[in-house]
């Protein structure tokens, strides 16, 4: 009789874990989806555009490190596609980074000319405590009467977020972890 209750608790903790992990998971956006990260046949504005980016999700750099990498910068440096003072670097043509504050995040290919011809990536990142409210949308809306500053990020309207796109797909170590811990309990 206790082996039983005991066994039930440990499956009912399983499950709960199970569900927990489920709503941790943030959402992984693949950078340009099937094209990658390149310098050709990616609009990485537009790419960012279609998407809700919040903390708690990660970004996959996919590229070939033979020609490319991945810098983060400031807003000025990414303006000015300038990559001698990285905040990060990355080169191993296969980057996962977590999104780990709200805010702007720039992101340039250090190889010269490489930024300066588009492979450069900017998104805005909402806390996770709002969800998926808002898109950036292109285009600053400025008013008559004030001028943008040179060195602020553009003001973006906001709008409903866009649809799910099949590339992003939440994922999170705590689902797979708990989903092999069920796995175990119900074989046993």
């Amino acid at each position: 009789m206790v082996l039983i209750k005991s066994n039930t608790f440990l499956t009912s903790l399983m499950i709960l874990l199970a569900l927990f992990g489920v709503a941790l998971g943030g959402t992984v956006h693949k950078v340009g989806d099937s094209g990658g990260w390149t310098m050709m046949g990616v609009n990485y504005e537009a790419w960012a555009s279609s998407r809700t980016f919040q903390v708690g999700d990660s970004l996959v750099f996919e590229y070939n490190n033979g020609f490319h990498d991945v810098t983060e910068v400031t807003h000025n440096d990414f303006k000015l596609c300038e990559p001698s003072k990285p905040l990060a670097r990355y080169q191993t043509g296969s980057d996962t980074i977590s999104l780990t504050k709200p805010g702007y995040q720039n992101f340039i290919c250090g190889v010269p000319g490489h930024c300066d011809i588009g492979q450069k990536l900017q998104i805005l990142v909402l806390p996770a405590s709002l969800g998926p409210v808002a898109a950036p949308v292109p285009g600053p809306v400025r008013s008559p009467t004030t001028s943008s500053s040179s060195l602020s990020p553009p003001l973006y309207q906001m709008v409903p977020p866009p649809t799910p796109h099949s590339a992003a797909a939440t994922s999170s170590v705590w689902t797979g972890f708990s989903y092999f811990l069920l796995s175990l309990f119900i074989l046993v």
